[in-house]
């Protein structure tokens, strides 16, 4: 293990310039103009891990391609099998105009590395790869197999990955999935993450007059579209926070006092997360923590909102229609089938006559949780201290990460999840950053990780790496998937 962690360190410097590389690609899944660029992203992706070693294969499918990358080329049944996901798309960047840097030219600025994508998701499941590199270049045997699938549809809610585990189901049994797509408090304070938030997605829109009309003319004669979705909207959400839409918390499973006692240890005060955020003032459902709002507490969020003129100056119209983009953030045990059906039978109720509201269903996914104290669980939280050299918190996480239910309902695993991102990473914001630390100590958790999880897998007592990462640190419907021919 010690040759590992010394490969690690004295290549880390070509890794953040490999990294730097991955992220040029603009591969935004959302935009159907970067289609090209997300396939050469893919290809990029396959090469780069069939020159760590790995044995490769890209598929494609209805949309983007899927790279399967393998470090054994027959499975042996008798060694556990472990499958890492990270996903290779990224979200849109707009506000350019708010960006420091372009958000496609990476740029190192101290410990951070500035691009979009650099930590969602590309800078984690790279320290994971960066990792199984260290053990194949300086022939350490890795305890057990893995397989990376690394897709490119994430962030538009993996159409096509559910149909690809489908299909490759006996291919991609394991033990447990790897995931790290999720943060932690600080360097001092790394993260096993055992429950994170499901999402439903929606898209409301208010129709009104047959074209913008003059607002001198008309106006006070026919309803404003964009005025009645804001009052529809406002009534959705009272003074105290809580959503106002019957039903909307029939399922909600509490925290335990368990639960409770261990978000108190997460450091962050509420000036701290005042100041992180920008604010002056905290808002959030009343009787709870703000901690406990953004990760144990379902919400209702207006993700955009768009009506009439927005160029220069003005315009003095009646727009002719409105448009609000929203998604609800789900806990245990809500459903986003249910709570969107929820949200449209209210909305058509408190929606005024005057106007014509057409609301379209988009992705979902269904909330998770794992049991904290598991073997797997435990074994996590070993090879983070080890590699953090600090004692690891557990995290409910406020994000979503819908495939983690598909790979428990297809595969019937639990996902390990052991997020690298910082608090101030902003991901899905403008000047997206990894900490480069985080990413040092990423992969050397990465490499301490298959041992500890192949010991708690075979259940023998757990092999004590934590001496060895010391010494390194003060060193410092779609169609059938197709595979593409190589």
């Amino acid at each position: 293990m010690q040759q590992v962690l010394e490969y690690l360190k004295s290549n880390e410097q070509w890794f953040i310039q490999e990294l730097c590389e991955y992220v040029r690609f603009p591969s935004v899944s959302a935009q159907p103009q970067h289609k090209d660029d997300l396939t050469a992203c893919a290809n990029w992706v396959f090469v780069h891990c069939q020159g760590i070693g790995l044995s490769a294969d890209i598929f494609e499918t209805a949309g983007n391609p899927i790279v399967l990358a393998k470090t054994f080329a027959e499975r042996q049944k008798d060694r556990p099998h472990f499958l890492v996901y990270g996903h290779y798309d990224v979200q849109p960047p707009e506000p350019l105009e708010l960006w420091t840097s372009p958000p496609f030219e990476p740029r190192i600025e101290g410990r951070s590395l500035f691009a979009r994508g650099a930590c969602d998701n590309k800078g984690q499941h790279f320290a994971h790869l960066k990792a199984v590199e260290a053990y194949f270049k300086t022939g350490t045997e890795l305890p057990c197999d893995l397989t990376f699938l690394i897709e490119g549809e994430e962030e538009v809610g993996c159409t096509n990955l559910e149909p690809f585990l489908q299909q490759h189901r006996d291919e991609l049994k394991c033990d447990a999935v790897v995931i790290s797509d999720t943060g932690m408090p600080s360097l001092k304070y790394p993260a096993l993450t055992y429950a994170l938030r499901g999402i439903a997605a929606m898209e409301v829109v208010l129709h009104g007059p047959s074209r913008d009309l003059h607002s001198g003319i008309y106006g006070g004669s026919v309803e404003n579209p964009a005025m009645a979705l804001c009052q529809m909207l406002a009534s959705v959400r009272d003074k105290n926070g809580k959503i106002t839409i019957p039903g909307f918390y029939k399922d909600v499973v509490p925290l335990s006092a368990y639960e409770k006692k261990q978000l108190a240890r997460i450091p962050y005060t509420d000036a701290d997360y005042k100041k992180l955020l920008g604010v002056e003032k905290l808002f959030g459902e009343r009787g709870f923590t703000w901690n406990e709002q953004r990760s144990s507490r379902p919400t209702f969020e207006i993700n955009g909102l768009t009506s009439g003129y927005q160029g220069d100056g003005s315009k003095t119209i009646i727009p002719a229609w409105a448009r609000a983009k929203i998604t609800m953030r789900l806990v245990p045990d809500q459903k986003p089938d249910a709570i969107t059906a929820l949200v449209e039978k209210h909305l058509k109720k408190i929606c005024p006559p005057t106007v014509r509201l057409e609301i379209t269903a988009d992705h979902g996914g269904e909330p998770y949780v794992v049991s904290p104290t598991s073997s797997l669980a435990k074994a996590a939280l070993r090879a983070l201290k080890a590699a953090f050299e600090c004692e690891p918190v557990l995290l409910r996480e406020g994000g979503s990460i819908p495939i983690v239910n598909d790979f428990k309902r297809i595969l019937g695993v639990d996902s390990i999840l052991v997020g690298l991102a910082l608090p101030d990473d902003n991901p899905h914001s403008p000047n997206e950053k990894f900490d480069l630390e985080a990413f040092s100590r990423g992969m050397a958790m990465g490499a301490l990780l298959w041992p500890e999880l192949t010991a708690a897998t075979d259940g023998k007592p757990s092999p004590r790496s934590k001496s060895a990462a010391k010494k390194q640190a003060k060193k410092k419907a779609p169609k059938k998937a197709k595979k593409k021919k190589r």
